[in-house]
């Protein structure tokens, strides 16, 4: 962990939170919205270390005493709100944990800051409570709201907060930093960032997930098979899917940037572009086999079954449907 030069991406959220540092104008409520994994914790954690640096540096120096607390998370002032319930945050855990504590001054850094992680889970009678400190709060503090879902908050806290979106991040810069950083190679780099979408968190767990590789190899493994396949054959292959502790999504990814790459080749007849273009003999044959219509409503299917499964419509009869599309269209 060091400075806001590592964070990769959100160059816009680094210079406003770099120009509250350096020009003192620090709100004392900020909201960092994001998906799951995209890096929010990091960027808050990296804002709060440089508040309390001794140093006085935009960019905390890790060497003083303030920055080596910060870093073992053994900081008084950087305050993490937890909470017991997995998918609540109530109000006691606000009462008990900000409420109450915001009006103690601050140990020993300048600021008292408050990190709460998926904000998105505080009970609307939890957002009224904190919307009691945001109405008033003391100078020193500073509240740091961390969440997936920025509409699941009341708009008076929206009002009263500077909302910082974080932004996909471009693909070269995620396989720059997986190729750099995590030393992963080129190939499995590429295959990464097509599965991550901008979302640095999930490219560095899919790189380093043995999982991943299991579940592409035995989607990629279906997908080549299925139209020699039973019913059965294909039930069971499914069943084992769910043996791995990836998201089914993640499977549902696989499937459709297979088929991506089967439209693709079948357009441009081009293999630089393709991100399984290890498997070039199967894509062509199947792109060579399918219609242009058949691909695209392969594709529309993951898409609903990714919709249903999130609507808890059972298992076993999405993915039939779905592969009985695949076998027939695909």
């Amino acid at each position: 962990m060091a400075g806001f030069q590592d964070i990769v991406g959100q160059e816009q959220i680094k210079e406003q939170l770099r120009n509250a540092i350096s020009t003192g104008k620090v709100s004392h409520a900020y909201i960092i919205n994001g998906e799951k994994s995209s890096g929010k914790e990091f960027i808050a954690r990296m804002f709060a270390m440089s508040l309390q640096c001794e140093k006085g540096e935009i960019e905390p120096c890790q060497e003083c005493r303030s920055c080596k607390q910060a870093l073992s998370d053994n900081h008084p002032d950087i305050i993490r709100v937890t909470h017991e319930k997995p998918n609540t945050i109530s109000v006691e855990d606000i009462r008990t944990q900000v409420n109450n504590d915001v009006a103690i001054k601050p140990y020993s850094g300048a600021y008292k800051i408050y990190l709460i992680n998926e904000a998105e889970k505080m009970t609307p009678q939890a957002q009224n409570a904190i919307l009691k400190t945001l109405e008033e709060p003391p100078a020193y503090a500073v509240i740091l709201l961390l969440t997936a879902n920025v509409n699941s908050l009341l708009p008076t806290i929206l009002s009263r907060c500077v909302v910082l979106n974080m932004k996909p991040v471009a693909d070269e810069l995620v396989k720059k930093y997986l190729m750099e950083q995590l030393q992963i190679p080129d190939y499995k780099a590429e295959v990464c960032v097509a599965f991550a979408r901008g979302n640095v968190g999930r490219a560095k767990a899919l790189a380093s997930s043995e999982d991943f590789e299991n579940v592409k190899a035995e989607a990629i493994s279906l997908l080549k098979y299925i139209q020699d396949m039973e019913l059965n054959e294909i039930i069971a292959a499914i069943k084992k899917i769910t043996e791995y502790k990836l998201e089914i999504n993640d499977y549902l990814d696989i499937c459709a940037i297979w088929y991506r790459d089967v439209l693709l080749f079948k357009a441009t007849n081009d293999v630089n572009h393709l991100v399984f273009r290890d498997e070039i003999q199967t894509l062509r044959k199947t792109a060579q086999r399918s219609s242009y219509e058949g691909i695209e409503q392969v594709i529309r299917a993951l898409d609903t079954a990714k919709r249903r499964l999130d609507a808890n419509v059972n298992f076993e009869l999405t993915m039939e449907l779905l592969m009985m599309t695949i076998q027939e269209k695909g």
